[in-house]
């Protein structure tokens, strides 16, 4: 089961923590919460969407935790982790450079945005199995999808095209 679902635990948990650290230890602790719980699943809703219902609950009780235990430090994780990414812009890799733009804007999305966006289309869950995982309804997902693919298009018109682009056009 952990090869299976910690790809698609660890992208939800990585949407809504907004930080790589973090978001591995909270996937662990999504994945101790699933092996205790196991017992209590009594197949009631799908497999994949109890763990996705445990990974998002897990995650707003950690970004409730911290906003109540917030501290001003020096260190700033995020500043080291947008340092360690820079040179990721700059590889001849095209393919680490999408995935580095489409965190980029992933990353300026609203929560709500970002979590659906990265159920339906990265872990390409259908609309049903996003409502039930976020606990929304059917229509609200649709609206949330339309609503932050429009944002993803305004965000891309900002974003610098890489010269090369605007050379051959």
């Amino acid at each position: 089961m952990l090869e299976l679902y910690s790809t698609k635990v660890f992208h939800l948990a990585f949407s809504m923590m907004r930080n790589e650290t973090q978001a591995e230890d909270v996937t662990q602790e999504i994945f101790l919460r699933i092996w205790k719980g196991l017992p209590g699943y009594h197949g009631g809703a799908a497999i994949s969407t109890w763990i996705y219902a445990i990974a998002r609950n897990t995650c707003l009780t950690e970004l409730k935790r911290r906003a109540v235990r917030s501290t001003v430090s020096f260190y700033e994780p995020e500043f080291e982790d947008a340092l360690d990414h820079i040179p990721a812009l700059q590889t001849h890799d095209p393919e680490t450079g999408v995935a580095s733009d489409l965190n980029h804007m992933l990353g300026q999305l609203p929560e709500k945005y970002r979590q659906v966006i990265t159920l339906f289309y990265l872990d390409e869950r259908s609309y049903e199995e996003v409502a039930a995982s976020l606990g929304l309804p059917l229509g609200t997902v649709k609206t949330f999808l339309f609503r932050a693919r429009k944002q993803l298009f305004q965000i891309s018109q900002r974003t610098p095209q890489p010269l090369t682009n605007s050379l051959t056009h």
